[in-house]
């Protein structure tokens, strides 16, 4: 049996990486320990979020199948934000945890030269540094030309609540045990990581009555630029807030060294962005109270999860804690809360591509590259398998930079910082994050989609389209003018504007704060569709900072196109401080650019380093 890639692990990464690999006509194995599992849930009912929502909808824009997917299976959908700048604006939508994976599996049943495959995949083929295929339980051998390890947190992974540990899954299912030990075997470094979900709440045991509404936008969103909507947004599933009291932080502290984290028993590291509970009152004790959100989980069972409140705490404590909450004081408890430990690589150990740098066409993607979060994981695994069709093509890989996406952002922070914990996006670590806007996620990578071959041509018409419309906007508000008329200067008084003295383009006057794109319909007739209107209000206000942003992109670029050659020996460039020669030697950045970003190799190291590379090329 043999196969052009094999995709090992069917959750949002091993997704993405196999309808890749497929769609680009390459004979694809998606190799899963249960089929049942695929598309899988097991943590929040949610997708998107701050920065996670923009990583689906570049994801989307790439051609990837999370952004549509997540699109059916919404609830309630909100834009986070909205009283921000679009820099941090970003979709988030609570997704029924039964139709997100039924229709996944859908959309992989129905994607010629894919193949669904139910195995516990236990070593890989190697042969002089180079996967050529992998071995199951049963001792069976599948030859591939490339494989695409995404197995989550089913490498020698533990449930913990207080001091029990169970060798299990997320739902009590077979661990992956031995791929871990041979990928140790292998050379790779083995991380151990933990994180938790919290617990489910039967829905018909809560009063409402202490918690605050929290519903969902009038307004309709989708992630996927194909602008369908499969939800009513009239009738959204609703949301609810609350907050830990006094007598919950009390039961904690009480109980701490009965938590498996505070216990002992837990050996590896949480996630910092993300705590639990228990983590939230030990490190912010001079907060009162924490909010926690109560989230529907599917319209096909009565489960509510608890957002906010990860825990490892035995049952018995966890009942006591649930009960301190308001409206929770007889709420039943329908699924405990637990801690996963599971083993990871090093990321530093990774190309750009997501390509090993110990075993050639071994590409990794999702929480085994110790991240967290299934857009993450998404992310990561359409990157995958892009990178191994292309290099199956003799092509160029599409390695994205941080000025691009948050995906760039995301596999560059990976492969040259690594991971202590499992790494969380959040918009802080986009330095060019107004450049990276929700918004925007199609003008930035739908070309590079189309290019691939993962966006057809008739989506690729409309987004030519839509770029024309937009320059067709700019001209239309840069040749229209106003002039200081009594009734134009009515209106601008009447919503808070200052009057005219002079003639004033309107491009010109929706440079003001508080005129938006619409008000100039006042003026002219806008034939335009929203999306086109709002780029160009977007971009007209906020043309300063997006200029300014893009100078220092073009220095960052400036510094990437300075190559960094495989062959140099980093021992042989005299003054470089030990700590960079070290951390340059591990990580092996391949343009200066990269170079710069590595802890531990400072201003100084980089000038050296151009010194000698000038040296080192010209012979």
């Amino acid at each position: 049996m043999e196969y052009e890639i094999i995709v090992v692990g069917g959750g949002h990464a091993g997704c993405e990486a196999s309808l890749v690999a497929a769609r680009k006509n390459h004979q694809t194995l998606l190799i899963t320990a249960n089929i049942k599992n695929i598309a899988d849930m097991p943590c929040n009912p949610s997708v998107g979020g701050p920065a996670k929502g923009i990583v689906v909808r570049e994801i989307d824009a790439l051609g990837g199948e999370m952004g549509r997917n997540a699109d059916k299976a919404a609830l309630q959908v909100k834009m986070l934000n909205t009283k921000k700048g679009p820099a941090v604006q970003a979709l988030r939508s609570q997704a029924d945890k039964i139709t997100y994976p039924q229709e996944m599996l859908k959309t992989l049943q129905n994607t010629p030269n894919l193949t669904i495959k139910e195995a516990m995949v236990e070593h890989l083929l190697v042969e002089n540094n180079k996967v050529v295929g992998v071995e199951l339980a049963d001792k069976s051998i599948i030859k591939a030309q490339a494989v695409i390890l995404t197995t989550g947190t089913y490498l020698k992974s533990v449930i913990l609540t207080g001091a029990n540990k169970t060798s299990s899954g997320p739902h009590g299912e077979k661990t992956s045990l031995y791929l871990s030990d041979h990928l140790k075997e292998l050379g790779f470094k083995i991380l151990r990581l933990k994180t938790g979900t919290p617990p489910r709440i039967e829905k018909s045991s809560i009063d409402y009555s202490k918690t605050k509404l929290e519903p969902g936008d009038a307004i309709a969103h989708s992630f996927s630029f194909d602008n369908k909507i499969y939800y009513d947004v009239t009738n959204q599933v609703p949301c609810h807030l609350i907050y830990t009291t006094p007598k919950t932080h009390e039961i904690i502290k009480k109980h701490l060294n009965e938590s498996s984290m505070y216990g002992g028993y837990v050996e590896g590291i949480g996630p910092r962005y993300c705590p639990s509970i228990e983590d939230k009152v030990v490190r912010f004790s001079d907060k009162e109270r924490h909010q926690l959100f109560l989230e529907p989980e599917s319209t096909s069972y009565d489960d509510i999860y608890l957002q906010g409140f990860s825990t490892s705490m035995p049952h018995y404590v966890q009942e006591e804690m649930v009960h301190s909450l308001p409206g929770l004081e007889n709420a039943k408890i329908l699924k405990y809360a637990y801690a996963i430990e599971y083993d990871a690589i090093d990321s530093k150990q990774l190309k750009r591509t997501l390509e090993t740098k110990i075993i050639e066409n071994l590409y990794t993607a999702g929480q085994i590259n110790g991240t967290s979060g299934y857009e993450e994981a998404a992310g990561q695994g359409l990157l995958a398998g892009i990178n191994a069709s292309l290099k199956l093509e003799n092509k160029e890989p599409l390695i994205l930079k941080r000025n691009e996406s948050y995906i760039g952002v995301l596999i560059d922070d990976l492969v040259t910082k690594g991971v202590k914990d499992p790494y969380r996006l959040l918009t802080s670590r986009a330095e060019y994050r107004l450049l990276l806007r929700n918004d925007n996620a199609d003008l930035r990578l739908r070309d590079y989609g189309y290019k691939i071959g993962l966006i057809s041509e008739e989506k690729y018409a409309a987004f030519q389209t839509k770029k024309e419309n937009i320059k067709k906007l700019y001209d239309l508000l840069e040749t229209n003018r106003i002039t200081p008329k009594p009734d134009i200067n009515n209106y601008l008084e009447s919503i808070s504007s200052t009057p005219l003295k002079d003639g004033i383009s309107l491009l010109d006057l929706l440079k003001r704060p508080e005129i938006t794109i619409n008000h100039l319909t006042k003026f002219i007739d806008i034939p335009f569709n929203d999306e086109v209107k709002e780029q160009v209000e977007i971009n007209t206000k906020y043309a300063g900072y997006i200029k300014k942003a893009t100078k220092e992109a073009e220095k960052m670029l400036a510094l990437e196109e300075k190559q960094i050659p495989s062959t140099i020996n980093y021992e042989d460039i005299p003054n470089l401080a030990s700590e960079a020669r070290q951390k340059l030697a591990e990580i092996a950045p391949t343009t200066i650019g990269q170079a710069s970003r590595i802890s531990g190799v400072n201003p100084a190291d980089i000038s050296i380093l151009m010194v000698y590379l000038r040296r080192y090329n010209n012979g």
